[in-house]
């Protein structure tokens, strides 16, 4: 029992906060009750964040799981996970790997390499042998190997002096073809962006294709230390290159004989076309149709363009609203498609009027995915060839991000609150931006919500502290001028 001295001082004192409460709000102007409403807004945005921090699993960890499957695949597949890496710094909760999916998109095996810092996973290419080509820089140089995909042990590799290479292919047994990107001469302040052909036998490189030499110097507002962002390079033919520069917004095809691009989609800043794109692949179409199917990154879809009457026609679009930076698109044996939906963390495979049918989640960032079993890239059907030429929006998702059960995040239920109204053009244009950009930025324990109402309390406490330094510098400014003579 408390002793009656002690209840009294209570009372003294919640007598006393009461009436100073009273007092308050009695002299309380409205840039009071501004105040208190920014400061209780504020606290709550930071003890919601706090709450889910506490309670919830993390929004990007290393689950590896399960979405949709109603056609289960033929074969496994291969995905290359980029992880996440800044200036050396490793994320281990997005690690940069390898992974193998079974028919039904169970995980079968995951591959990481710790040799080197800050390493990367990009391109992976199933060889005739059943092996597999992997493309990883780390530590400023490119490491490229052929990996035994039962042992997980390399069979070969060699490194290059390349800070950043993302594609590689085998020519023949012993050649093989390498886009060599961010070649910065920083003496000379000139971009070596090349593709080079490198003789596994002989190790040097016989012959080169320097982009300064084909492309105007002022191309994508001028050389910097990532001209082109030079992303993929396939063999056409026995005598042809298939080249995404990637800051060009155009994929382009090179005669190795001559030396000259004979073939070109899209141009600089034409995003209608193409808008930095990743992984463009060659199919040859009904009487030997050029066509280009292209994971179009910029403009968050797929495309697929046939060569007719001299010019390019796009003939597919599939997954505008809902792709997040797809950086790679495979037409499979089937007639569907496999697509790496990098910043929804996934690769699914379409069939050609959009519907998934196999559904992948793999954090962090995946980059690269190969069905074993159907050859390098693309080796089916094109969409005229299929009769499904046309625009579709993707359906049959399990809508997961890896990790938890939230099938809406930040800029998804933004999109999706402000479609149909005035606001659908900013609200579509910072929802791309945040998908495109927080993801390598927010902390892995921050959710995407997390991280909305992190800035939002920011946003409000800065722009409240410039209110109060407008608001006392003007009482300044008058009060000097109420007591100067003059």
């Amino acid at each position: 029992m408390f002793s009656d001295g002690l209840l009294a001082a209570c009372r003294r004192i919640g007598t006393g906060l009461t009436d100073r409460v009273t007092r308050a709000r009695a002299n309380a102007t409205a840039a009071d009750w501004l105040r208190f409403a920014l400061l209780a807004t504020i606290c709550l945005l930071l003890a919601v964040v706090a709450a889910n921090v506490a309670t919830s699993a993390p929004a990007d960890n290393t689950t590896l799981q399960r979405g949709t499957v109603t056609q289960p695949a033929d074969n496994t597949t291969i995905v290359s996970v980029q992880g996440y890496t800044f200036e050396g710094s490793v994320n281990d909760k997005k690690p940069a790997r390898l992974i193998a999916a079974d028919e039904r998109a169970g995980t079968d095996w995951t591959y990481q390499s710790r040799q080197g810092s800050g390493a990367w996973f990009f391109d992976v290419d199933p060889l005739d042998d059943g092996n597999l080509l992997v493309v990883s820089p780390r530590s400023g140089e490119t490491l490229i190997y052929e990996l035994n995909p039962e042992t997980r042990e390399r069979v070969w590799e060699r490194r290059f002096p390349f800070e950043d290479t993302h594609d590689a292919d085998m020519l023949s047994e012993d050649e093989l073809v390498i886009g060599h990107m961010r070649a910065w001469n920083e003496t000379s302040e000139v971009s070596n962006d090349e593709v080079v052909v490198y003789n596994l036998t002989t190790d040097e490189i016989t012959w080169r294709w320097r982009l300064r030499e084909h492309f105007d110097n002022d191309t994508d507002g001028g050389m910097n230390a990532d001209w082109s962002h030079l992303n993929d390079v396939d063999q056409v033919g026995e005598h042809r290159l298939l080249l995404s520069p990637r800051n060009f917004d155009q994929a382009i095809v090179v005669d190795r004989r001559s030396g000259e691009i004979v073939q070109r989609l899209g141009r600089d800043d034409d995003y209608s076309v193409l808008n930095e794109q990743h992984n463009p692949d060659y199919l040859v179409g009904e009487n030997g149709t050029p066509t280009m199917l292209v994971a179009d990154s910029g403009n968050d879809r797929v495309v697929e363009y046939a060569r007719l009457n001299g010019s390019w026609e796009r003939t597919w679009e599939v997954g505008t609203g809902s792709l997040k930076w797809p950086r790679d698109a495979d037409r499979l044996p089937n007639g569907n498609t496999l697509i790496v939906d990098s910043l929804n963390h996934r690769v699914i495979e379409v069939t050609p009027t959009g519907e998934i049918v196999w559904e992948y989640y793999a954090t962090w960032g995946p980059y690269d995915a190969e069905r074993r079993g159907t050859g390098d890239e693309s080796n089916g059907p094109t969409i005229r060839q299929q009769n499904a030429t046309g625009s579709y929006e993707l359906s049959g998702s399990a809508g997961l991000r890896p990790g938890t059960g939230d099938n809406l995040d930040f800029p998804s239920r933004l999109q999706a609150t402000f479609s149909g109204t005035l606001l659908s053009g900013p609200a579509n244009a910072l929802a791309q931006l945040w998908g495109h950009y927080m993801p390598w930025f927010r902390p892995v324990w921050l959710s995407s919500w997390d991280a909305a109402f992190l800035i939002g309390a920011g946003l409000l406490g800065v722009s409240w502290a410039g209110g109060e330094a407008i608001v006392r510098r003007k009482r300044l400014v008058g009060g000097l001028r109420r007591r100067l003579p003059f």
